[in-house]
């Protein structure tokens, strides 16, 4: 067969294989049997392999899965992925509805609630129609590419009715017929079960070889957009209704409601029927669903604030308290953490549960013996809720915290206005095991490979005692550790070496200095742009940044006046980590600059910049980038095919540039 009429059949089998796909996974109405799929399948699949330099990476034939990959690489999310403030009561949501009505300046709030899906988040991102990667949420601003993982999901498309750029967000779940049926699979092959849905999905999505992934049967809702440079939409349940019709799957249970007490009853609906699903949730999910008015409230560092999720009431199991364990953490706070006998809470079998200090040991009268009721907080972390008194007998036994660290025998000692005993020996091994384990930590310096647990191995092997030392690893060190390959360590000290590169704010959160969370390491690297002029920054000029205050500012001219910190600081550089920022830089603004507290938006479709770009550099200068035009729109951004936002602004009377005279300002104010 010639190549162009074998290129014509094989268009033509992979459109027709695409909507069987779509009509069968997404809309669940299939329109042909499965043996006439299968059929087409294979005619595909043999034209391919006699003319394999017309196999397109959106061809269905690609959904069984690539070759297996040695790790997976890194993805930067041009649009971070936020995780969700957390509401779990009636007034809970109130506040968040009063909060959203003040942001706004409104009496009233159209909101959509969604089912909240309980598997795992991830990105997609198409080009001219097709999808090109896939990948986990990671730490919210890195993920894992995860595409050839993704392509095994038979809901998501590999082609869409759309051919400008977009990412889109969703959750990855495991039907329960589908979790029954691996567990039933992996019992007969004298495999450990998987503790719930969830983790299924997740251990899937996380396989290096996609055929594993194809064999387990995952399915998606999608949800979100980051990165859209589609259309002119001003909801979003307009959205979702797009996102539906180019191709993607979305949850049908998804509805607007008018003010909080709609959302309040969608809530309490759903507390009732959650059992009735085929599939996992673990709360609702509420945005705002007005675009502009999502853009007025904006973000804190972690979550939007035009949007939480009401978490379901948690399950209450009651066990028996055998012991309570102390753990001394990275800043000497001295933990108690109760043992338990083994039960099951909200899908997984639960051992320990934290009891967070003494004073709560003492007001709830928790002994060693008690029979007690625990359950997850969020579903996630366990704790103590009360103690069954009727249940005590004389055998139980009173608590009392230590006076010496158990780690060290150094003195605990209790800080003004604290409740936790804490031990100040700076040389405590617990503390610096655990500094070091927050040192690679994913929000901290990601480091893949270097779990907790392989960390604790190098500890206890004397391989390492402080952060610098992780540079110095070598192969040889790594082949002693338990269950650690020569391509296991290989990729470890890769991962290490990549590490270096970080920008400061990594390097600076990961350091633990105390009070000095993510967000504040990212602005402080962001002002002061080099470890340098950190260290030799004042009380005063660190006060002088937005966001930090007296005790943060006292707490970091402290820690670097440590001879220690100093020696440290020193040593990483000579070991060639980045010591300087090097993320966006804020461009220094005047009242004069030509986008100084103006609201600005873009429309149609840019050609010299990405509209993630063009947002940036606006903002940069001073300005405002909002979704929809309105009264208080002072400049309209039109690039080819501007639509109905054009014609508002005209209407308006508001300014309207072309992507040019935009490109202009932005180098003129750039120099």
């Amino acid at each position: 067969m010639r190549e162009e009429e074998a290129k014509k059949q094989i268009a033509a089998l992979s459109e027709a294989l695409t909507q069987y796909n779509y009509e069968y996974h997404v809309l669940d109405k299939p329109t042909v049997a499965d043996h006439v799929y299968d059929q087409k399948l294979k005619e595909l699949k043999d034209l391919e392999a006699a003319h394999p330099e017309l196999i397109t990476p959106d061809s269905p034939t690609q959904r069984v899965g690539g070759e297996p990959l040695d790790a997976f690489s890194k993805v930067q999310h041009q649009v971070p992925m936020l995780s969700l403030g957390n509401a779990f009561n009636e007034e809970d949501l109130k506040d968040f509805d009063r909060r959203v009505r003040e942001g706004i300046g409104s009496d009233s709030v159209t909101y959509v609630c969604e089912l909240k899906i309980d598997g795992l988040a991830v990105s997609l991102r198409y080009e001219n129609g097709s999808f090109v990667q896939g990948a986990t949420r990671g730490d919210g601003t890195t993920g894992e590419d995860i595409t050839n993982n993704l392509k095994t999901v038979r809901s998501i498309p590999l082609k869409i009715k759309e051919t400008s750029t977009i990412e889109v967000r969703g959750e990855v779940f495991m039907p329960q017929s589908s979790f029954l049926n691996l567990n039933e699979k992996r019992d007969e092959e004298g495999e450990e079960a998987f503790a719930n849905p969830r983790n299924a999905a997740a251990g899937s999505l996380r396989q290096l070889d996609p055929k594993i992934a194809a064999k387990r049967n995952l399915d998606i809702y999608l949800y979100a957009v980051g990165q859209w440079e589609a259309g002119n939409l001003t909801s979003h349940s307009e959205r979702l209704t797009y996102l539906e019709e180019i191709g993607f799957k979305t949850n049908p249970e998804w509805k607007k409601c008018e003010g909080i007490e709609e959302v309040i009853d969608y809530v309490a609906s759903w507390v009732e029927k959650r059992s009735e699903l085929s599939y996992d949730i673990d709360g609702i999910v509420v945005k705002v669903d007005s675009l502009e008015d999502q853009e007025q409230l904006g973000f804190t560092a972690k979550s939007p604030r035009w949007a939480t999720a009401y978490k379901f009431p948690a399950e209450e199991v009651i066990t028996k308290l055998t012991d309570i364990e102390l753990s001394v953490g990275r800043t000497g706070v001295v933990t108690p953490t109760a043992i338990l006998n083994p039960v099951k809470v909200a899908g997984t079998t639960v051992q320990r549960a934290s009891l967070h200090n003494e004073d709560l040991i003492k007001e709830k009268d928790i002994r060693i013996g008690d029979t007690v009721v625990i359950k997850k907080a969020g579903d996630i972390i366990p704790e103590v809720i009360r103690v069954i008194i009727e249940e005590r007998t004389k055998a139980q036994v009173p608590f009392h915290m230590p006076t010496e660290c158990p780690s060290c025998q150094s003195e605990l000692v209790r800080l003004e206005e604290e409740v936790a005993l804490r031990c100040i020996n700076p040389n405590c091994p617990a503390q610096l095991k655990e500094g070091l384990i927050h040192f690679v930590s994913r929000t901290a310096m990601n480091i893949d490979g270097l779990g907790e647990k392989v960390v604790e191995q190098l500890y206890h092997e004397e391989l390492v005692h402080t952060i610098a030392d992780l540079y110095r690893l070598k192969k040889d060190d790594l082949l002693e550790l338990e269950r650690m390959g020569e391509k296991s360590a290989g990729n470890l000290l890769k991962a290490i070496e990549a590490s270096k590169s970080n920008s400061l704010e990594k390097l600076l959160f990961g350091l633990g200095i105390r009070f000095v969370g993510a967000k504040a390491a990212k602005t402080l690297a962001e002002h002061f742009e080099t470890m340098e002029n950190i260290q030799k920054a004042t009380k005063e000029e660190l006060e002088a940044v937005d966001e930090i205050g007296e005790k943060m500012a006292d707490s970091i001219v402290r820690y670097f006046e440590e001879e220690k910190v100093i020696l440290l600081i020193d040593e990483l550089r000579e070991l060639g980590l980045n010591l300087e920022y090097s993320g966006p830089k804020k461009i220094a603004i005047d009242e004069n600059a030509v986008f100084y507290k103006k609201t600005v938006v873009l429309t149609g479709k840019l050609e010299i910049y990405s509209r993630t770009e063009a947002k940036q550099k606006i903002e940069a200068l001073g300005g405002k980038v909002t979704g929809s035009v309105s009264k208080k729109t002072d400049l309209l951004i039109a690039g080819e095919e501007a639509g109905s936002k054009l014609d508002k602004a005209t209407e308006l009377g508001v300014e309207v540039w072309d992507e040019q005279k935009l490109k202009e300002a932005i180098e003129k104010e750039e120099g």
